[in-house]
């Protein structure tokens, strides 16, 4: 049934009543589908997220369908297509195109020739692309390339048959890259990375013991537990073939530095790291960084900001697979319905890092 077209202070007092109209306040997409509103002075329907500027609520009409505002006189909205795809629904499958041709190429293809193969302009590709999966193009490009020197190297019966593999034509070229993207020469790698420095120090916080570790490119693990000495072993099967070196003075410094993160959370944590992962995995830890101190978001949003609104698990064994506590925030991610899940480093420290979060005023 068609709502009745009301005027002035009633329709105002009607649409603001309705519990959708906050949703269109607010651009909540989660609503597209749900419902459509349609606004008396453009004459058109729209979906809840629809980019337009916000009209007045008298002017607003919340309806059920898309048939009854029609019915009503309203036409589509041609900003937001309310009857079709939306624009973010076609821009996740503009990316998810351009990423297979990333990885379906042996060279990283260039900004110019992703953006024409998806028709749009370098630009705005380029904003919808790291948008989408928090990395630009480039970057995920080169973790899938770094994706492909792992596995070839750990799989292939030679470094060379590895780098062409890869895609790599040059060795000189493929050792330059390679050692870049592992941290390490490629023969290290092979060898489980053998002799390759990792420096650790364990320190005390307030959620217990903590465990740093860094190798030369950056931190490479931030453990969380109540026994010191099992946290060392969780860094050795993390790195079993690593020369693990106890810290100095200096690096004891780099330790009180991340306590001080953990008991006064900030906005930013701006100490490099050395992140080890799949270019999915990356791709997710890359998402968690982008979530505000203090807010929290789903392993379905995460999913559906990547543009594979299917890979909720995926996601979740992302978040399972970090090592790096609170630089990378996979605290920060809870169920669908806002309840706790499970944290590598157990459920109440993960509560006690969101409330000092929410507690603390932004900078």
């Amino acid at each position: 049934m068609s709502s009745p077209i009301l005027t002035g202070e009633t329709a105002a007092k009607k649409t603001e009543s309705d519990p959708r109209w906050a949703k269109v306040q607010t651009r909540d997409r989660n609503f597209d589908g749900q419902f459509v509103y349609a606004v008396k002075t453009t004459g058109v329907y729209c979906r809840p997220s629809c980019p337009a500027r916000p009209a007045k609520p008298q002017n607003v009409t919340i309806y059920d369908s898309s048939a009854e505002a029609r019915k009503d006189g309203f036409r589509a909205c041609k900003r937001c297509n309310p009857d079709g795809q939306s624009r973010d629904t076609e821009n996740a499958a503009l990316v998810e195109k351009a990423c297979r041709i990333i990885e379906q190429s042996d060279e990283p293809p260039s900004l110019a020739d992703l953006a024409d193969a998806v028709e749009l302009s370098p630009g705005y590709f380029h904003r919808i692309f790291k948008t989408a999966t928090g990395l630009t193009p480039g970057d995920y490009a080169k973790a899938k390339r770094t994706e492909r020197v792992r596995s070839g190297l750990a799989r292939s019966p030679s470094i060379t048959k590895a780098m062409y593999d890869a895609g790599f034509n040059s060795s000189g070229r493929f050792y330059e890259k390679s050692s870049a993207m592992l941290g390490m020469t490629p023969s290290k790698f092979r060898n489980g990375g053998a002799d390759e420095e990792i420096r650790f120090a364990v320190g005390e916080c307030s959620l217990g013991s903590i465990l740093v570790a860094a190798s030369a490119k950056g931190i490479a693990a931030i453990l969380l537990g109540d026994d010191p000495n099992a946290l060392v072993e969780d860094l050795q099967d993390s790195f079993p073939k690593a020369k693990l070196v106890g810290a100095d003075p200096s690096f004891e410094a780099l330790v009180a530095q991340v306590v001080g993160l953990i008991e006064t959370p900030a906005n930013r944590f701006d100490l490099p790291l050395d992140v080890r992962g799949t270019a999915f995995q990356q791709r997710v830890w890359k998402a968690l960084t982008r979530i505000p101190s203090g807010k929290t978001a789903s392993y379905s949003d995460i999913a559906r900001k990547l543009g594979e609104p299917k890979a909720t698990r995926a996601v979740a064994g992302a978040c399972a697979a970090n090592k790096i506590a609170v630089a990378i925030p996979c605290h920060r991610v809870v169920r669908n319905d806002g309840a706790l899940s499970g944290y590598r480093w157990g459920v109440a420290r993960k509560s006690a890092l969101l409330e000092r979060e929410k507690a603390r005023k932004p900078v």
